[in-house]
């Protein structure tokens, strides 16, 4: 699916997130983007977007809501853009069901422009922690981390 703009791509994937299909999601892309999501586990191709995205929609993700928040778009020429959008996502179910916090995340897509109009070439979804600096990796858990002194 293209895009008549670079910044269209936010309402299109919330949109796609809320029809609760990974192949909508897919469609925003060109055949050969890739996608990396808060984890670091990275797809590449519109059927690896896919296939995740609908198991997670339809799982631990399907009584979720997806709301964009601050949204900024950069040109990067007259044919690529990136666009960067902070999401708040809520909803989400922990393993055994009971209900998880809210989250939130910046979603940043590199844009292309070609003959049908504006598709995402890659994505990536980085969660926020507010007043953290870093992680730390001990023990097997990796915590988000403020070295500041209190």
């Amino acid at each position: 699916m293209a895009l008549d703009r670079a910044g269209d791509i936010v309402a299109a994937f919330v949109a796609a997130w809320q029809a609760r299909s990974g192949a909508d999601i897919a469609a925003l892309f060109s055949e050969d983007g890739d996608f990396v999501n808060v984890t670091g586990l990275w797809w590449h191709g519109r059927a690896a977007i896919a296939r995740p995205h609908d198991y997670a929609l339809n799982s631990f993700f399907a009584q979720t809501t997806l709301h964009a928040g601050r949204t900024e778009t950069r040109q990067l020429g007259p044919d690529h853009a990136l666009v960067r959008c902070r999401l708040t996502l809520r909803g989400q179910r922990g393993p055994d069901g009971s209900p998880a916090g809210d989250r939130q995340t910046i979603m940043c897509f590199v844009m292309a422009r070609g003959p049908e109009g504006w598709q995402a070439v890659s994505a990536q979804n980085t969660e926020v922690h507010p007043n953290k600096e870093t992680h730390v990796a001990q023990g097997g858990a990796i915590t988000p981390t403020d070295y500041r002194a209190p």
